[in-house]
């Protein structure tokens, strides 16, 4: 815990020390700096060796019910090793960054106040310590989101932002409430100690955490602020959002799940249900995206579904005591946590990379570049090779646990069980399938064919701080992919804790197949390393010519034949027409000799525009009203207070502490 401790505390050092230093280039520079080394500081803790009952430390206060209280245990211990690894990265990736875009400067404090809140959260061990670090992260995110506030587009993605994680912040009050009042005490140690059973209000309460803590994690139709965030805040935060910050809501999911005893077949089956629509949804928005950022925000949606999956899988093995569902449900769903951590951060920091190079990131001004960033290019394919769950990167392993645990389920199972198994693995399946078409549009838009402007004229590589952290991260999506079993001991340990039924006999048997698959992925490797040997050495001594990239019989090509990323996505636009519902803006032509007509089209999310923004305007008229009650007497100040007593009076009631 001292080393957790030493990291926390350097992170508020250089959040203070950033906020108080005037020039921009010294402000990031001291915010990144002291991040990265806060975060290897904090990476010492899994070093040494660890007694989990000694890292709890307890602060209690005068107030009844209320203490402060932090610890560690192997459920913290896994997402501390990933908010510590990727932010150190990331860290380093800032100062180059931000040494090509100082106007983002200001906000750069608030980049190791977030990572330090994200430490608080994971190691919290009472309810009301959580939501002060928890509502301490929203709102450092909030200001991080809002870096460029002159635009109003971004002006709109911090209120989406800040309306979502209050409501988030809303229902975890009430659940943290809720418990208390069962256990008397805010602490996790009271939860743990007394699960509660199954029963409605078991059943409410499990409820209230998904919807609390799946609205940070994004799932569908909770994800409306994600794809409004990450294109809004600076490239090498959205690469913290998407990575890590997104990754508290699972945490808190895993979390309240150790507060209950012989979950129902039930709440396995509802997350399934989530995640199959978040992952199939969030896929096929992202196909529909021009903007880069944007089309990798709702591919977060999509594997924050196969998350979630996972979790589901391994609550049915709980419910029906079926210990492989449990250790692959689990496993995958922790395995792909990480992998997810990886290589969304790798896609983030290489979007950051091609913002510096080409200041755009509209997918359809983009083109032919890898002529000019053959190594962004190379990286940007690994990651997309390892988020489309294709062997032999890290993706397929985490994908394939998944899978394992929903043919386990299938295979011992009968009725709704098995149907929902079923539906399982038809939903990743089909995820993953036009995920390969999504990454293949972006591919072959951005990187390859024919420059469509003179953009690429002054593109070139970014910096070594830039670079770094991006061939780190890539390099792991490889290693991960041909040797799972480096982190699979901290995966099992820590399901393990959550529940202890499960047994060695199926790890072995997890193992081994990890092994072999090790062996098959190292023979492919080595295979394809020999082919383009031979290749290398059959034409050494043959002239090759190069020409433009095929024009497709066309004598005089031009760029604006290429496909574009509209173009390549409308057969599956046509397709899903009934699902999507684009619509359609088009002047009607007439007469002999029509003028100029003018076509649109627009797919728009539909928890957006059916959920949140009749919700958004709802708020927004409250807000007025109560904007207004400034012009009115006292008598009507005093009708306000009367009723939110009252209010507050029920509250109590009904599950006051």
């Amino acid at each position: 815990m001292l080393w957790i401790l030493i990291s926390i505390l350097l992170l508020i050092t250089s959040f203070f020390l950033s906020a108080f230093t005037a020039d921009k280039n010294k402000k990031s520079i001291v915010a990144c700096l002291g991040t990265t080394c806060a975060s290897a500081s904090g990476l010492l803790f899994f070093f040494i060796p660890t007694n989990y009952l000694q890292n709890e430390i307890m602060f209690s206060t005068n107030i009844p019910s209320i203490s402060f209280s932090f610890g560690i245990d192997p459920l913290s211990s896994f997402f501390l090793m990933v908010i510590l690894s990727i932010s150190l990265l990331i860290g380093i990736y800032g100062i180059g960054y931000l040494k090509h875009h100082r106007h983002l400067a200001w906000s750069s404090p608030f980049f190791p106040l977030v990572i330090a809140s994200m430490l608080g959260v994971v190691t919290s061990r009472d309810g009301f310590s959580f939501i002060i670090v928890w509502e301490i992260m929203s709102l450092a995110s909030f200001f991080l989101i809002t870096t460029e506030h002159e635009n109003k587009d971004i002006q709109r993605a911090g209120w989406i932002y800040l309306i979502a994680t209050h409501m988030a912040t809303a229902f975890l009050m009430v659940f943290f409430a809720v418990l208390a009042k069962q256990n008397g005490s805010f602490l996790f140690s009271f939860f743990t100690s007394n699960p509660m059973q199954t029963s409605l209000t078991a059943g409410i309460i499990f409820m209230l955490a998904v919807t609390g803590f799946g609205a940070k994690a994004g799932i569908f139709p909770l994800h409306a602020w994600l794809p409004h965030a990450d294109p809004a805040a600076p490239n090498y935060i959205s690469a913290i959002l998407s990575g890590i910050v997104i990754k508290m809501g699972i945490y808190g999911i895993m979390r309240a799940l150790t507060f209950f005893q012989a979950p129902p077949v039930w709440w396995g089956g509802s997350l399934i249900v989530i995640g199959i629509a978040s992952a199939i949804l969030g896929v096929l928005y992202a196909l529909m995206q021009h903007d880069l950022k944007k089309l990798l925000a709702y591919h977060s949606v999509e594997n924050i579904g196969i998350i979630i999956i996972g979790l589901g899988i391994g609550l049915i093995g709980v419910s029906l005591n079926n210990e492989l569902a449990i250790l692959l449900g689990f496993s995958g769903a922790l395995f792909h946590v990480l992998n997810h951590a990886i290589f969304k951060s790798l896609l983030f920091l290489c979007a950051g990379s091609l913002m510096s190079a080409t200041h755009s990131l509209s997918i359809d001004r983009l083109g032919g570049l890898i002529k000019k960033l053959p190594l962004t290019a190379t990286i940007f394919m690994i990651a997309s090779i390892s988020i489309c769950g294709l062997p032999p990167l890290n993706g397929f392993i985490s994908e394939w646990l998944v899978y394992m645990g929903l043919f386990g389920t299938s295979q011992s199972s009968s009725g709704y069980a098995l149907i929902l198994s079923f539906s399982g693995i038809l939903g990743i399946a089909f995820a993953g399938g036009l995920a390969v078409i999504c990454f293949t549009k972006v591919l072959g838009v951005v990187f390859l064919g024919e420059p469509r402007n003179d953009i690429i004229d002054r593109c070139k590589e970014p910096s070594r701080f830039m670079l770094c952290p991006m061939i780190i991260l890539a390099t792991s999506c490889i290693l991960l992919g041909i040797f799972p079993t480096i982190v699979m001991p901290k995966i099992v340990s820590t399901v393990e804790f959550i529940f202890p039924q499960t047994i060695s006999a199926d790890l072995g048997k997890v193992l081994f197949s990890l092994n072999q698959i090790s062996v098959i992925f190292i023979v492919l490797i080595a295979t394809t390393a020999m082919f383009w040997l031979i290749r290398k050495l059959a034409f050494r001594k043959k002239e090759l010519n190069e020409t433009v990239t095929w024009d497709c019989g066309y004598a005089h090509p031009k760029a604006s034949m290429q496909y574009t990323a509209c173009s390549f996505a409308e057969p599956i636009k046509t397709f899903f027409k009934g699902l999507l519902r684009p619509e359609v803006k088009m002047d009607t032509l007439s007469g002999v000799f029509p003028g100029k007509s003018n076509f649109e089209e627009h797919v728009y999310d539909y928890a957006e525009k059916n959920i949140f923004n009749p919700l958004f305007q709802g708020i927004g008229s409250a807000i007025k009203f109560i904007r207004m009650q400034k012009k009115s007497t006292v008598q009507s100040y005093l009708v306000l207070i009367f009723i939110t007593l009252i209010a507050l009076f029920i509250l109590e009631v009904w599950i006051g502490i």
